[in-house]
């Protein structure tokens, strides 16, 4: 599990990690919903879709340095752009990522 920060304030706080293959190919189809302070975080990945999903949701696109690239959000049955230079994307509630714009840092803390 793991926590996100931008500037020192908590954004989200219930983050996993999808880093293998079927892992991020799966990413969130089957949840009912993502609730205040979850995401998920899928490595390596510059593009999404949210087929299978039956609610929106925000997309951060990110550098290796946790350089926000993008910030799109998503209804079902979509997909993203495909983002130059992302190596990260985090996935959050529809709304949640308000105030989080492009050239932003975040900070991911492990725990």
């Amino acid at each position: 599990m793991e926590t996100v920060y931008h500037c020192g304030r908590l954004l989200w706080h219930r983050v996993e990690r999808a880093s293998g293959f079927f892992s991020r190919l799966k990413g969130l189809m089957g949840r009912r919903r993502l609730t205040p302070g979850e995401g998920l975080i899928l490595s390596p990945c510059n593009q999404v879709h949210t087929f299978c999903m039956r609610w929106p949701i925000d997309v951060l696109y990110l550098a290796i340095d946790l350089r926000v690239l993008r910030v799109e959000t998503l209804g079902p049955g979509r997909i993203g752009p495909r983002v130059k230079g992302a190596r990260l994307v985090l996935e959050v509630e529809a709304g949640s990522a308000g105030g989080i714009g492009a050239g932003d840092r975040l900070t991911i803390v492990r725990r």
